[in-house]
């Protein structure tokens, strides 16, 4: 526990003093929970299982090698068991409301302002876990529809909200793998205050999202719909609302030019679409208004040694004076570094497959994740405030490296920690997403286990002996 510890004590002057074990163990008897005094009470499970989970998700029957305790595997999986998953969505929600207030407050990221023109700015991207092949995971869940019956593991959808400044993750939600992203993308507006800005794909720049996201004082910066056509002729016509449904109106533009603020830069309207969309319920849909006014805007980006390319985008942000153009274009472009963000989540840290069997136990052990990665992610904010440096340029892998393995049990009060890797500045970096490593010769599974065990024993075992 001394590692762990001394790096959650080393971020002391953020006031992130918040997982010590009496103070969750208290949290839990606000929360209504009642427990006996003993060897693993909430506090302490909560902050073992974050040991478990920050050294590499460990088999449970390490974890009191971790903890310095004397408990049996069986009563840790009790232990975890008994964890309610509020205490552990209350103690992430500490973190990462104590964060952004502390950002707010600065205005102040490593060597960066917070804030981008006034604005908190956030990215919402979907993906996807796997889970063990178990009844209960199976039916929530789901798996892949080529899946064979009995083959193939459930799998999850996801939907991330994250602070583009910090590299916080603010929320996960999980959902059936064949969820929509935008079915959840209106939970997820109330972790933003008005005036902050959304950044997504595609995905996002349909009618009833931007109009859900004027509805509640919120800015949205997303490529234009692949769907939709954009053309920056002036006084062109387009086609009226009536005669969306009709085929005349195939390939023609819908939205009506409201003024041209420069060389492909415009306002135009949007009207509402005659049929609602799938994701919506019929009341909402009926609620949102019948038009709404956006600012489209084309540029072609030069990049040296690279082709260019050419980059559309829709946003709610009308004035050209407060927002330049090519200003929006780059804060776009920043979108990327979520998938990134998500990489050392999922492979870093290791959430890519989870472990657990029960719905229960899925959705705690995600949710230690998403903590254990906030965690060190302020750790990162410290050290890029100590080092003078954009808190993107720090390597991840190496602030995990330090928190498992470093020795300096010993930090004091509110000394720092090491100083972190900086990665070099590689713009433009092109990889194929490639395996280069060649996989073993097997075969995949096409029909269940017990059915290739079957045909095991009867080629190899002797008659009276099946076992």
């Amino acid at each position: 526990m001394a590692v762990f510890t001394s790096a959650l004590r080393s971020v002391r002057e953020l006031t992130f003093d918040l997982l010590p074990i009496e103070a969750l163990n208290q949290l839990a008897r606000d929360g209504g929970l009642k427990f006996r005094q003993r060897t693993l009470p909430p506090g302490m499970t909560l902050r073992c299982f974050i040991q478990q989970v920050a050294a590499g998700n460990i088999a449970c029957s390490a974890v009191h090698h971790l903890a310095v305790a004397d408990f049996s595997d069986t009563a840790w999986c009790q232990a975890r068991a008994r964890l309610p998953i509020t205490l552990i969505r209350t103690a992430l929600r500490q973190v990462v409301d104590a964060a952004r207030d502390e950002l707010s407050q600065t205005d102040q990221v490593g060597s960066e302002p917070y804030r981008w023109h006034g604005h908190r700015v956030h990215i919402l991207d979907g993906s996807s876990d796997s889970m063990p092949d178990t009844p209960p995971l199976r039916a929530h869940y789901g798996v892949h529809s080529a899946c064979r019956p009995g083959l193939g593991f459930p799998i999850s959808h996801l939907l991330f909200l994250l602070d583009q400044r910090s590299g916080l993750l603010i929320d996960c939600l999980d959902d059936p793998m064949n969820t929509h992203d935008l079915s959840q993308a209106p939970a997820m507006h109330r972790h933003l205050a008005a005036g902050d800005i959304v950044l997504g794909d595609d995905v996002f720049s349909g009618y009833a999202h931007l109009a859900l996201v004027l509805r509640h004082n919120l800015h949205a910066i997303v490529p234009v719909h692949h769907k939709r056509i954009v053309d920056f002729t002036p006084d062109r016509e387009h086609v009226p609302r009536h005669r969306n449904s009709k085929p005349s109106s195939r390939g023609k533009v819908r939205s009506r030019i409201v003024k041209v603020l420069g060389k492909d830069d415009q306002l135009v309207e949007y009207f509402k679409p005659i049929s609602p969309s799938p994701w919506i319920s019929p009341q909402q849909w009926d609620e949102l208004a019948p038009s709404i006014v956006v600012r489209e805007i084309r540029r072609t980006i030069q990049r040296d040694g690279f082709r260019p390319i050419t980059v559309t985008i829709v946003t709610t942000l009308l004035d050209p004076m407060t927002y330049p153009a090519d200003e929006l274009i780059d804060l776009r472009l920043t979108r990327w570094m979520i998938e990134t963000n998500i990489r050392h989540l999922k492979t870093t840290l290791g959430m890519d497959v989870l472990k657990c069997k029960t719905l229960e136990g899925v959705r705690k052990e995600r949710l230690i994740f998403l903590l254990v990665y906030n965690l060190i992610r302020m750790l990162m904010l410290q050290a890029a405030r100590q080092q003078r440096v954009n808190v993107h340029r720090l390597s991840f892998a190496d602030t995990l490296a330090w928190v498992r393995l470093s020795d300096c049990c010993c930090i004091d009060g509110d000394e720092m920690p090491p100083r972190i890797k900086i990665n070099p500045l590689r713009p433009g970096r092109l990889e194929p997403r490639k395996l280069k490593r060649q996989k073993k010769q097997y075969a995949y599974m096409t029909q269940p286990r017990d059915q290739f065990k079957s045909q095991l024993r009867a080629r190899y075992c002797l008659a009276d002996n099946t076992a």
